[in-house]
């Protein structure tokens, strides 16, 4: 049984992405961890802070409940099962805690894009748990519906070496047969990949002809900036999915967050998976 931790603010985007994963993983047997943290950070502590908390307790359950009997008037699904979480204290802190305490294989995210993020909770989070959980984390933006899964885009820089779950993360997605996956390398200007780079091309590739030689294809993309030109191969091999790997933190910056503030910014309608190792 896969476990996926689903952290909810109650709202719409927390929904969303909640949706967008229980259909993507339809017909696999997964258990759902809707957690809810009363973040300390929002709390400022006073002497009323005691009273403060009792009360966003008190709220957040009626929440809770209201959230899980929506939850139950969806069709019923015999793979599916779901359980409340409540926490009190710092975000990242929490969520790393669910992780350990319940196996948690999956960490599914809701955000709002560029401009309206900060209204949202698990959005202005997003980003923090990206760089500070070593958790396969979905990020499902605010206008994603979900749809089979045909055209999937891996941009890499080649710089990072594909590690045993990383490549069985990909061959998961291309189990079915109907999936594609376009590897999309960006360069700024153009030139020759390093002897590291070549290498982890190499490897990468033998996996993929080995395994996969009908439902794969490789792309050089040169632009000197990263996420504009992952928007455009988006749009113009109509993506469904877009897969990377956290270890490359500088590519995935590039990509993810504008360099004056961090917020998710990369688009709003293609849901992406970031890969630990």
């Amino acid at each position: 049984m896969k476990h996926i931790l689903v952290p909810t603010d109650f709202s719409i985007n927390a929904w969303n992405a909640f949706e967008y994963a229980r259909k993507r993983f339809e017909h696999v047997p997964c258990r759902f961890y809707v957690l809810h943290v009363a973040s300390l950070a929002d709390s400022p502590i006073t002497a009323n802070s005691l009273v403060l908390a009792k009360s966003e307790n008190k709220s957040a359950k009626k929440d809770m409940r209201t959230l899980f009997e929506r939850i139950s008037r969806l069709a019923p699904n015999a793979n599916h099962k779901f359980m409340a979480l409540h926490q009190y204290g710092y975000f990242v802190d929490m969520v790393r805690k669910a992780i350990d305490e319940y196996n948690i294989e999956l960490l599914v995210m809701g955000t709002k894009g560029a401009d309206g993020i900060k209204a949202s909770v698990i959005g202005s989070n997003t980003g923090d748990v990206i760089h500070k959980v070593r958790c396969d984390i979905l990020i499902v933006p605010e206008n994603a519906v979900f749809e089979p899964i045909r055209e999937v885009a891996f941009p890499t820089d080649f710089n990072t070496f594909y590690t045993h779950h990383i490549l069985e993360s990909l061959s998961e997605i291309l189990a079915t047969g109907e999936t594609k996956l376009r590897v999309v390398h960006v360069k700024a200007h153009k030139g020759q990949l390093s002897v590291n780079q070549e290498q982890n091309r190499v490897s990468l590739k033998d996996y993929l002809e080995e395994l996969f030689r009908e439902v794969h294809s490789f792309h050089m993309v040169t632009n000197t900036k990263v996420s504009k030109a992952i928007e455009e191969f988006t749009d113009l091999m109509g993506i469904d999915l877009v897969v990377m790997v956290a270890k490359n933190l500088n590519f995935l910056q590039q990509l993810l967050f504008d360099s004056s503030i961090q917020k998710v910014s990369f688009h709003t309608e293609v849901p992406l998976l970031v890969l630990h190792e």
